[in-house]
């Protein structure tokens, strides 16, 4: 399946100078880094890009989250109140999955800083 980055390009900066943003502010509202949301608006590098980027870029522009990508693959963009194609892609589900690896490295964090106090404890014990 091709991409037309091009496109994509084309559509940001119609949305952009609709909504009067400069690039900066469109990186700071997408949390997309600003070299990032460069390379995309003036399609400066070609090269696959995080759907995480897109959604992000596309929600932040009061579009619907898969619009840059239907645009990218030359499909016609959902409407805004239209479903997610794969909801369990949506970006509320990947925070969870986020939360959810949070807590378990704090839990090993937790067993790691047990095990190490038990060790000083040993330690200490044999001086």
């Amino acid at each position: 399946m091709s991409e037309d980055w091009a496109a994509v390009a084309k559509a940001i900066n119609q949305r952009v100078n609709e909504l009067g943003w400069r690039q900066r502010e469109l990186a700071e509202r997408s949390h997309v880094s600003q070299a990032i949301v460069r390379e995309v608006q003036h399609h400066t590098v070609e090269r696959r890009r995080s759907p995480r980027t897109l959604e992000s870029l596309s929600t932040t522009l009061g579009w619907h989250p898969q619009h840059l990508d239907a645009v990218l693959h030359n499909r016609r963009p959902p409407e805004a109140g239209e479903p997610v194609a794969n909801p369990t892609d949506t970006l509320w589900s990947r925070l969870d999955s986020v939360e959810q690896r949070l807590a378990e490295i704090t839990e090993r964090l937790d067993d790691l800083k047990t095990d190490l106090a038990t060790v000083i404890e040993h330690v200490r014990e044999r001086r």
